[in-house]
């Protein structure tokens, strides 16, 4: 099998895992290629606003797991490959040289044993940076069951490493994966954790987490999320939805999968790690899943109208960050404009503020910019759904001549 058909086979196994994310690194050119100084990777954005490109592949999609919800489970009858390491730093140095990438995502299945795949993953990236002296950003998937010494040598060589969760609880690995321990995971993070420096794993670690592959709710998987941010410092935690590629009693019979619910998971977790929400303020117990229809922020304003109206001149930092349409540059616009003049809803607008959604929640000098009357959850609730829908611009096709 030539090199071109490995690329075809191990990018395309690649591409069911989501966890490979901005770099925040600061490893510097020295006197080779690439350098991922401050730079991003793509799926996220460097500081200067630019999407850069990260080549993703596995170094093998051959494994010795049988995950039920895995394209690559040995059980599978799909086509098998593997790259040899010199064969991963050709394409890399390749693509790098043409402009096509800055950086490079490497995973791989389990070949063997998680020691034996985490030597072949660090000859790899030993060979890109002291044989072909690439600086560029690097991340690597740790392989949970690995030995210490191993995850340690692997840390010094890259910029971000990940080592995923895969499902919610240890009962959902049970059932789909019964060769993974979610232990080995945790393990991994708080190693990581415990020696992140500016040599070992400079940019911080990352998981992702299959949804809808088992019932746990949102509330159990924002739970999770938010014990992992806070007992392992990590930088990221990814939500990747279910996505039925193999057939098995055990898996859900979803005939599409659950991006809605993947969306709203992503806009909770950026509320937890930048608007000062806690899980128990967006999910509990009666509600214990996101409203589909609208946005975590705005469904927790409904549930919650006893705390509004917050009137925008005198509001805190926070209190302004739980309103609708005011996000944390805005927020932090009405907090410095406000100590030079008091603010009025057309302040607001030039301020960026999005007020067809903030108008519900919010005051100012004291008044509403429009009739109170018409101020009750029902009339909010539908208004705002009908302005997300708005938000989503039909596709326009162009009109035949002939039809």
């Amino acid at each position: 099998m030539d090199i071109k058909e490995k690329l075809k086979i191990l990018a395309d196994s690649a591409k069911y895992d989501a966890s490979c994310s901005s770099s925040g690194s600061t490893r510097s050119n020295k006197n080779g290629l690439g350098n991922a100084s401050y730079s991003g990777i793509c799926h996220s954005f460097a500081s200067d606003g630019r999407c850069i490109s990260l080549l993703k592949i596995l170094l093998t999609n051959c494994c010795i797991f049988d995950c039920k919800y895995c394209l690559n489970r040995k059980s599978n009858n799909i086509k098998r490959a593997m790259f040899t390491p010199e064969e991963i730093c050709a394409i890399t140095i390749n693509f790098y040289r043409r402009n096509y990438i800055e950086g490079l995502f490497l995973s791989s299945g389990i070949l063997k044993n998680p020691d034996y795949t985490m030597e072949l993953l660090i000859k790899t990236i030993e060979l890109l940076r002291y044989k072909y002296h690439f600086n560029g950003y690097i991340h690597a998937k740790a392989i949970p069951g690995a030995s210490p010494y191993l995850l340690k040598k692997l840390g010094h060589l890259v910029d971000r490493l990940s080592a995923n969760i895969e499902l919610p609880t240890q009962e959902g690995l049970k059932l789909l994966a019964p060769n993974k321990n979610s232990d080995n995971v945790t393990k991994i993070m708080q190693y990581v954790k415990d020696n992140h420096s500016k040599s070992y794993v400079p940019a911080g670690q990352s998981t992702q987490m299959v949804i809808g592959a088992t019932n746990e709710t949102d509330l159990n998987i924002m739970a999770k999320s938010s014990d992992m941010y806070q007992k392992y410092h990590l930088k990221r935690v990814f939500y990747s939805a279910y996505i039925p590629v193999n057939k098995d009693k055990l898996l859900p019979s979803l005939l599409t999968p659950p991006l809605k619910r993947e969306n709203r998971l992503y806009q909770a977790d950026w509320l937890l790690r930048y608007y000062n929400f806690k899980v128990t303020d967006l999910l509990d117990e009666a509600s214990p899943n996101f409203n589909l229809l609208i946005d975590p922020k705005a469904d927790y304003a409904l549930r919650h109208l006893e705390e509004f109206p917050k009137e925008i001149n005198t509001a805190s930092y926070y209190d302004l960050l739980k309103v609708p349409g005011i996000g944390v540059t805005s927020a932090k616009r009405i907090i410095k404009s406000r100590k030079y003049f008091k603010i009025t809803f057309n302040d607001l607008k030039k301020m960026g503020i999005v007020i067809k959604r903030a108008k519900y929640f919010i005051t100012c000098n004291n008044r509403y910019c429009m009739d109170l009357s018409l101020l009750n959850k029902k009339f909010i609730e539908s208004n705002l759904v009908l302005a997300q829908h708005k938000d989503l611009k039909p596709k326009l096709n162009q009109l035949s001549l002939f039809s």
